[in-house]
């Protein structure tokens, strides 16, 4: 239970209001009075997704009316190591022994004040809700006197669930694996064969990053299609809602060698957004191999992802490392209709990170790929600063260039793939390292500024690899401003991978955007490598 209340509770310091975070209760409009129903109903599964975006659309329509919260003070008042002691029985899980996937709910209270309404559809197209129930936990430790005080209450079936998570047989036949699980705002999160989870995807980003302040919409209802015995995927629904944007999301999981997520979105605006973030991505990175300030840990690394990768309609892949920046930072790369965007935890080397209990090394990657036309825009990835490990401090997403005005509507589809350290349509050679330090040599008597770098860049890949070390590769390196030296590019004496090391001195305290990567014979065949230095991160 503690990495489900971490990836909620970091952004903490860096919102105006963790309110924004918390999922709203349904309320149910009249012409939508079929999926609101606590009896079963009956709607075509083909249908619900048009019916749920007629709500969303309905709701856009009308003011803004925020969630109500929990009214009983025994569930606002509980603290963490309290609400960590109430746990799911997994002999109450719903569809148990029915086929491959279970569902498991989690308590309301602590920081969930605002519950969600769940329902399930089964096989005749009726549903129903999932009314709460303490029969559904135990009540361990300093939590035991809950259950009596619950029970006694008469709103104790409306209080509604924190969220759910979905169970499927991932890596073993004998198991079923946690593969996904919704809980905060519009928060999922989903893992792969043989991963742990990591990075946190949500609904939708609004304002992300703007002094105004970032907008949280919440997954008010949810409709989870029970599957038949031998399916392999699940279906779920939502419904969306925020003081700018209401939504219906479609969620088709189909998890194999990798599990893959197809969603189908269709947003209304309430009023005007300032920024629009599609398919957002939120990870941790607090240090890494490229971190020039000094961290007190015996751990070398400790992220959730240490990269940004993008993939061009023309076959371009940039690979951005992440930072810990000194100030906020935000980036973007424009782009016409992308083939994909993620982040990615690429480096999967224990030795990198040491740490046996949060298994940095096998957290998910994560790969957006767009269906469809998505016109101009940009992929944005803002870094905050961060002291901590336990702050969610990287977001990236999708930004159209065409502003979603009060009225209108947008209706996308994309897939969420997860993957290791990386896809198999990426064949050019990658980034493996980006060291950073100072650009002056042991011993000079008269060093550069702090602020002048060395970098050393390692890239590899098969066909790379294999490249006699007497063939001339070429580095190409652009930078905005400031100025390159002491280029080179060599073979790695182990075999695997050619290394460019170059060295900047930027103009005053401009930052310095680089691009690199690897040519022969005027032909690129490496990714692009981007990074900003910010001369003052050297403290």
């Amino acid at each position: 239970m503690k990495q489900l209340i971490k990836f909620t509770t970091r952004w903490q310091s860096h919102t105006k209001s963790i309110l924004g975070l918390f999922i709203a209760l349904s309320t149910c409009a009249v012409s939508n009075q079929v999926l609101a129903s606590t009896t079963k109903a009956s709607i075509s599964q083909s249908s619900l997704f048009d019916v749920i975006s007629a709500r969303a659309k309905k709701l856009a329509s009308e003011d803004y009316k925020a969630p109500n919260n929990i009214e009983l003070d025994s569930l606002n008042n509980i603290n963490y190591q309290d609400y960590r002691s109430i746990r799911f029985k997994q002999d109450q899980a719903v569809w148990k022994d029915d086929g491959l996937y279970e569902l498991q709910l989690f308590h309301p209270g602590f920081l969930y004040k605002t519950p969600v309404t769940i329902n399930t559809v089964d096989s005749d197209s009726k549903h129903s809700r999932l009314p709460f129930n303490t029969d559904f936990y135990n009540y361990d430790g300093t939590s035991a006197p809950l259950k009596d005080e619950l029970t006694k209450s008469t709103t104790n079936t409306q209080l509604g669930h924190a969220g759910f998570r979905l169970h499927y047989p991932l890596n073993t036949d004998k198991y079923k694996d946690e593969i996904m699980v919704f809980q905060g705002a519009s928060y999922f999160r989903v893992v792969g064969p043989n991963q742990v989870y990591g990075l946190s995807a949500r609904g939708l980003a609004i304002d992300t990053a703007l002094a105004s302040g970032e907008e949280f919409p919440m997954f008010k209802e949810f409709w989870l299609v029970k599957p038949t015995a031998e399916q392999t995927n699940v279906v779920l629904f939502a419904l969306l809602d925020s003081p700018s944007v209401s939504g219906a999301y479609k969620f088709n999981i189909n998890p194999t060698t990798s599990t893959t997520v197809k969603i189908d979105m269709q947003i209304f605006a309430r009023k005007d957004v300032k920024k629009l973030g599609i398919a957002p991505l939120t990870s941790m990175f607090y240090h890494g191999e490229n971190s020039t300030k000094f961290f007190d840990d015996y751990r070398p690394e400790v992220h959730d992802s240490d990269g940004l990768l993008t993939q061009s309609q023309d076959d371009k892949w940039v690979w951005r490392p992440l930072n810990n920046p000194s100030q906020l930072s935000v980036t973007s790369f424009a782009y016409e209709n992308p083939k994909g965007f993620g982040l990615a935890q690429r480096d999967r080397d224990f030795n990198n990170y040491f740490d046996i209990e949060a298994h940095y090394h096998d957290r998910p990657s994560l790969w957006i790929e767009p269906l469809g036309e998505w016109g101009n825009g940009r992929v944005e990835l803002v870094e905050i600063p961060t002291n901590t490990e336990t702050n969610d401090n990287i977001v990236s997403y999708w930004v159209p260039e065409k502003p979603f005005k009060a009225g209108d509507s947008l209706q996308l589809s994309y897939t969420m793939s997860t993957f290791n350290s990386s896809l198999n349509k990426h064949e050019k050679a990658h980034v493996v390292r980006t060291r950073i330090g100072s650009a002056a040599l042991p011993g000079e008597e008269n060093p550069p500024p702090q602020s002048h770098r060395q970098f050393t860049v390692d890239f590899s890949g098969p066909a790379l690899d294999a490249l006699s070390e007497q063939l001339k590769l070429d580095a190409d390196i652009q930078l905005t401003t400031g100025e390159v030296s002491d280029v080179s590019v060599q073979k790695l004496p182990n075999g695997y991978g050619w290394r460019v090391a170059f060295k900047i001195a930027p103009q005053d305290d401009s930052p310095v955007d680089m691009r690199l990567s690897l040519k022969l014979r005027n032909k690129e065949i490496s990714e692009v490598w981007s990074y900003v230095w910010y001369p003052n991160d050297i403290k």
